[in-house]
This record gives structure tokens, C-alpha cells and sequence, in this order.
């Protein structure tokens, strides 16, 4: 073989590898717009290169030039463009378009990414929840719903995918705070060439059916309702110690200092009918204990001048030198009441008892009580 041919075979051996090296990144977001990146710092250095493509699928394609491109410190790195049909063709060039540095054709059907699953509802039934979304308009066979969750004390989420659009768990912990999110995903590789997933969801947290701002709220609520009852526990403890305190201090003052009763409610007729009228109340109080105790010693007096009329017979009999004075008739207990009445009237210094109190009284009728 010639030289000169061989060398035209090596060039154009390594133009053609090195044509179909080029590694590109596709993403058809919801079979509404594509995303055709490149590496343009490694394969193109310090040349901007242009971007075409074209939906048409016959021999008189239309090539339509990128119009919003991707930059990567100045430079084009990629290609937004509209998606227009299932069949697409791409071609890299020289910044002037004349010299074709890469194409490929592909599917864009195959490249789908799907959106953000829509109207998420988390429906709870005892420890079971079941999470739903709404159904794409297209392609609803090819999508899968996966469900991510996991409470705080885990590290790793738990996941859980069923066919679109619908997917049920269970086995959760009422008391414990759960993290949700779901997300979207296509069918590999019967719908999709490239494994792509949609954006997670926002992330919820629920606590036994319960939606909460976060799990930090179930921490916040469990340490206030704790700091509460702690709280009123000490109040309630506090109040039981001074009423203890409080009884044992009752018993400790009564017995050391006794208490004094009030003498008004014991001499009540002294203040009612005397006005405190101290001398003119017992002059009253006098004549009432004397007839009680003539009334109560009457009896008795009757009983010892028998007594002694019974003792001076015998003693007549035996010791004739003894003699007996005895009383009889009206006569005699008329001077047993006038001996009486002035043995019992009240002398100097006399005591006088009355309701259980007793009253010393002098000659100049002063009390000492």
C-alpha cells in the first residue's frame, strides 16, 4: 500500500473515532423541551462550536440552529430547544456551521424525564398511609410513584414504588415523627434508555396522621407539655409542704401556747343583761349559787341531824356524859336554814366557784380571777 494512503486511512480512521467519542448528556423534561449538553472544555478547548437539530425524519430535513444555548465560562456546552416529535437528529459544527464535528439521531421518547408528581394526598388509616397523585395525561404506564420516608431517629430513607399513581405503606409508629417525599420515575429500559426520576416533592412531616411544620415541632411540643407538668408538679408540691407545715405548725403553737378562751361567750349575761356590771352580776350570781347549794345541802343536813339523834341515843346509853342537841318541828329546820345560810354566806377572802371558774372575793367585793 502506498504510504500516502495509509496515512489518509489513519487520519481519517482517528477523524471518525474521534466524531463518535463525543459523550453527550439528553433530557426530554416531560416530552416538552430537550437538553443537549456537551463537554466543551475537553473536546472543543478554545473554540465555540454551534448546535443543530431537526424532528424531521425524511431526506430533505430542515436543520434548525440552536437559538438558546449553554455556557460554560463563555463557552457553548449545550442546547435548549422545543420538543416537536419522537424522532430527533443533532449535529455539532464549527462556530461558522461548515464543518460538522458530531451527529447522532436518536429517540426522544427514550430520554424522558418526567415532572413533579401533582396533588400529592396522604390518606391514614391506623398505622397504614397511602399516598396518591394525579395521573399524567401520557405515557401513565410507563411511570412508577416511589415513596421515601423515615422518622428522626433514622439515618437512611426507607422507599416503597408502585405503579403510578398510588403507592401504600405501613408498620408506622404513632408516636414517632415520619418524613415523606415522592417523586416519580420511568420504566428502564422498556420506556427509558437512561434511568431518569422526577424532582422529589416538597418533603412533609406527619405524626399519626397528623401534619406538622417539621419533626422538630413533635420535639418543641413534647418539651414544653414536659416542662408544664414538671411546672405544675413543684406547684403542687410546694402547696402539700406548706399545708403540712402549716398543720404541724397549728399543733406545735397549741402546745406551746395554749389557747385562751374568751369571756365573753362564758359570762355572756354578765355583758347582755349587766352591761359589764361586774359588782351588780355577782350580787345576782350570789343569791343564785346560794339557793343552789341550800337546794342540794338541805338533804343532806336532814340526814346528819338524824344521824346525830341516833348517835346521841347510843351514846346515852354508853357514855351517859355526852350530850346530843337535836332539832325538831318547823322550829328547827327554820334554824338549821338561818345556821346554814350563814355558814355559807361568802367571808373575807372567800372562794367562789361558778362555771367552772373560781372567784376569789374580798371584803371590798374586787374579783381576782
Amino acid at each position: 500500500m502506498h504510504p500516502l494512503v495509509l496515512i489518509c486511512s489513519v487520519l481519517l480512521w482517528v477523524l471518525t473515532g474521534w466524531k463518535y467519542a463525543i459523550n453527550t448528556t439528553i433530557i426530554n423534561f416531560n416530552n416538552e423541551k430537550m437538553q443537549i449538553t456537551w463537554a466543551t472544555r475537553e473536546l472543543f478547548p478554545n473554540e465555540n462550536v454551534s448546535f443543530f437539530y431537526t424532528f424531521d425524519e425524511g431526506k430533505h430535513k430542515v436543520w434548525k440552529s440552536c437559538t438558546t444555548y449553554l455556557l460554560d465560562q463563555d463557552y457553548n456546552s449545550g442546547c435548549l430547544f422545543k420538543t416537536e416529535g419522537p424522532t430527533l437528529a443533532i449535529s455539532i459544527r464549527n462556530s461558522k456551521g461548515s464543518e460538522e464535528l458530531f451527529s447522532k439521531k436518536l429517540k426522544s421518547d427514550f430520554y424522558i424525564k418526567p415532572n413533579r408528581p401533582e396533588n400529592v394526598t396522604f390518606f391514614w388509616k391506623e398505622d397504614t398511609v397511602t399516598v396518591s397523585c394525579n395521573k399524567p395525561e401520557r405515557a401513565a404506564r410507563c411511570l412508577r410513584l416511589e415513596l421515601q420516608y423515615k422518622s428522626k431517629f433514622d439515618k437512611e430513607w426507607q422507599s416503597r414504588t408502585s405503579k403510578c399513581c398510588s403507592v401504600a405503606e405501613q408498620g408506622f409508629d404513632p408516636r414517632k415523627c415520619y418524613s415523606f417525599r415522592v417523586r416519580l420515575g420511568r420504566l428502564v429500559p422498556y420506556c427509558n434508555v437512561v434511568n431518569y426520576t422526577s424532582d422529589w416533592e416538597a418533603e412533609t412531616f406527619w405524626m399519626n396522621g397528623m401534619l406538622l411544620d417539621s419533626c422538630d415541632d413533635d420535639t418543641t411540643s413534647q418539651s414544653n407539655t414536659v416542662i408544664v407538668l414538671s411546672c405544675l408538679l413543684a406547684v403542687l408540691l410546694m402547696m402539700l409542704i406548706l399545708l403540712i407545715l402549716l398543720c404541724k405548725w397549728q399543733r406545735v403553737q397549741m402546745s406551746i401556747l395554749p389557747a385562751i378562751p374568751d369571756p365573753k361567750y362564758l359570762f355572756a349575761d354578765l355583758f347582755n343583761d349587766h352591761n359589764g356590771n361586774l359588782q351588780e352580776w355577782l350580787d345576782k350570781n350570789d343569791q343564785v349559787v346560794l339557793q343552789t347549794k341550800l337546794e342540794y345541802e338541805e338533804p343532806e343536813s336532814i340526814t346528819e341531824a338524824e344521824s346525830q339523834q341516833e348517835d346521841g341515843k347510843n351514846s346515852d346509853k354508853q357514855e351517859p356524859l355526852e350530850k346530843t342537841f337535836t332539832f325538831s318541828g318547823a322550829a328547827e329546820n327554820n334554824d338549821i336554814k338561818a345556821a346554814e345560810v350563814a355558814c355559807l354566806k361568802p367571808t373575807s377572802n372567800t372562794m367562789v366557784s361558778f362555771a367552772g371558774f373560781h372567784i376569789l372575793r374580798n371584803d371590798d367585793t374586787y374579783v381576782m380571777l
